[in-house]
């Protein structure tokens, strides 16, 4: 096995654990739309090789809010790979948020003008070439002095440019639908995030600059030309909003109600099951279920007793903790496998309920398991006081 091929296989265990590939889209819903893309401009690339990935907004359920994740160049997963950035739709009477994925061709990304080569039509920033990544230099920022590996070739983007709607369709969004093209891209072998952008994604989330509610849209980092640098030269600031932009002021009350579409198992809510409206769904993967309870030590009264009490809960808790890790690494295979087999859609939906069904008999066994620890350790019930005889 090359090296190519395990550093590949690393890439998409870590990743898998957090986001999932196209083919197993998973997806979160909202009922607000995200605010329009800042306007900013693009760092220089810092390598060559380097791939650039545009910046979007993504959306935390913790606080309610979408936040920015910058533009950044990334280093592809493998030679002859492009990355199809994320996009939300609006589609069932919310907003709904598509995982990017990186694959041999540029898929659909719901015409969303990204710029820098992302214009919402596949990809014009640069093209792959006997193993080596040539840059487009008239829509990418390249240095070259350093990279000699470049064309010229003028995009015509009649696009308004003062108009930068972040999502397809609804009121104010793109109009635009998959060409055949993009459909055939979409069944592609396809792989997540790298843990790069992974990092990247998750530095993002915790920084309440970042948050659309903090930054009305116009986010004080846009770019950054390595994934999580959110200092020093190399960042770029937003020029402008797209557009104004003022959360609704009761965010809670926007959220969808109901409907069967589960949360996306991503960086974006860092495997949470709980929906934007904090309603709990049922988890595809054990990835997605919340963190086991560790229960505190039992009192009984008797310290040898807690104590045995306490090795108990913590054997049972590590025991399914690898319950978890193993069923995990289980479905994870399986996906690897219908990506190698190119499997239809169906084939795909099928394993995705079989994962789900599995999931939830495992939560299910785990929960019953912690109840009868909890009644068996419980401290006896204290004797009701005799009454004294007359």
């Amino acid at each position: 096995m090359g090296l190519r091929v395990v550093r590949t296989l690393l890439f998409g265990f870590l990743t898998l654990m957090t986001s999932f590939t196209a083919f197993a889209q998973l997806r979160i819903s909202v009922g607000f739309g995200p605010p329009a893309l800042p306007v900013y401009e693009q760092p220089l690339c810092p390598e060559d090789g380097y791939i650039w990935t545009p910046g979007y907004w993504a959306w935390d359920a913790d606080y309610e809010d979408y936040y920015w994740v910058p533009g950044t160049w990334v280093l592809a997963p493998e030679p002859g790979y492009l990355w199809t950035p994320p996009y939300w739709a609006w589609s069932g009477g919310a907003f709904v948020f598509y995982n990017g994925y990186w694959g041999p061709q540029v898929g659909f990304y719901g015409g969303i003008d990204y710029g820098f080569g992302y214009f919402g039509n596949g990809f014009e920033g640069g093209r792959w070439e006997n193993g080596r990544f040539f840059y487009n230099r008239s829509v990418t920022n390249i240095n070259i002095t350093n990279i000699h590996n470049v064309y010229n070739t003028t995009v015509v983007n009649d696009r308004d440019r003062m108009n930068r709607p972040s999502y397809n369709g609804g009121n104010g969004g793109i109009n635009a639908r998959p060409t055949p093209q993009q459909e055939a891209a979409a069944r592609q072998r396809h792989l997540p995030p790298v843990a790069a952008q992974t990092q990247h994604i998750q530095a993002a989330r915790g920084n309440p600059e970042f948050r659309a509610a903090t930054n009305h849209g116009k986010p004080p980092v846009a770019a950054t030309a390595r994934p999580g640098e959110f200092r020093g030269g190399a960042v770029v600031p937003a020029r402008a909003a797209g557009a104004p932009y003022n959360p609704p002021a009761n965010r809670a009350a926007n959220q969808p109600r109901g409907g069967n579409e589960p949360r996306p198992s991503s960086p974006e809510n860092e495997g949470r099951s709980k929906t934007s409206n904090s309603e709990s769904r049922p988890a595809t993967h054990p990835s997605e279920l919340p963190p086991m309870e560790r229960r505190p030590a039992p009192n009984t009264g008797s310290a040898k007793l807690d104590q045995k009490y306490q090795q108990q809960q913590q054997k049972l808790q590590q025991r399914q903790d690898q319950q978890r890790q193993k069923l995990q690494q289980q479905q994870e295979k399986e996906h690897q496998q219908l990506a190698k087999q190119n499997a239809p859609d169906t084939k795909r939906q099928a394993t995705e309920q079989r994962h789900q069904q599995q999931t939830q008999q495992l939560q299910q066994r785990h929960v019953q398991e912690q109840q009868k620890m909890q009644q068996r350790q419980a401290p006896p019930a204290p004797r009701p006081e005799s009454k004294p005889k007359k």
